[in-house]
């Protein structure tokens, strides 16, 4: 809890300490496994819950693979945050990235049961919430690139956020192209 309130009020300094703390691999990996798997569970429980409004791809309805999926684009994207960030003059260890997403995502992951509840409760309110949630875990999250990276301002990690996400869109556009899926409407 301590870490948590630190990450909401300092994100700085919890990037910091999470940074410092003698993770291995094989924790940072089967931390990775066990956000995505989890991730995958409740959204495809809020599917259940609350079916969309629009139709979605298969791979939505079936867990297994919206894990890989998750997984993928997880590792995918902190490896392009890792690579723009040291191409704006950067430094850092994607491990200590990974690590920093990992806990990112599992307090994000706490944030989406809390306003799939309120949905269930309050749909305005849960509206409100998940607007909240959204702009202040943008704002968290610049804050830990800023810190992992070495970057001198959120600026620069504002910039590494929007190169590294245009970088696994084109990345993926191209991957999916190669595939074959863009042919089965996906």
């Amino acid at each position: 809890m301590p870490l948590v309130r630190t990450t909401l009020r300092d994100p700085r300094a919890a990037a910091a300490m999470i940074a410092a703390l003698p993770l291995g691999r094989d924790v940072i990996w089967t931390g990775v496994a066990l956000i995505a798997a989890l991730n995958a569970l409740v959204i495809s429980g809020g599917f259940v819950l609350a079916p969309p409004a629009m139709e979605l791809p298969g791979y939505f309805q079936m867990p297994l693979a919206l894990f890989v999926l998750l997984a993928g684009l997880m590792v995918l994207y902190v490896h392009a945050l890792y690579w723009v960030g040291r191409a704006m003059g950067g430094q850092g260890r994607t491990e200590t990235l990974l690590a920093t997403v990992v806990w990112l995502q599992g307090l994000r992951l706490v944030a989406q049961i809390g306003v799939l509840v309120l949905t269930l409760v309050l749909p305005a309110a849960a509206l409100l919430a998940s607007l909240v949630v959204t702009f202040w875990g943008l704002w968290i999250l610049l804050n830990f690139v800023a810190e992992i990276l070495n970057l001198p301002g959120l600026f620069h990690a504002a910039a590494v956020l929007a190169g590294a996400a245009l970088g696994v869109l084109l990345g993926l556009g191209f991957l999916l192209s190669l595939i074959g899926l863009t042919a089965q409407g996906v």
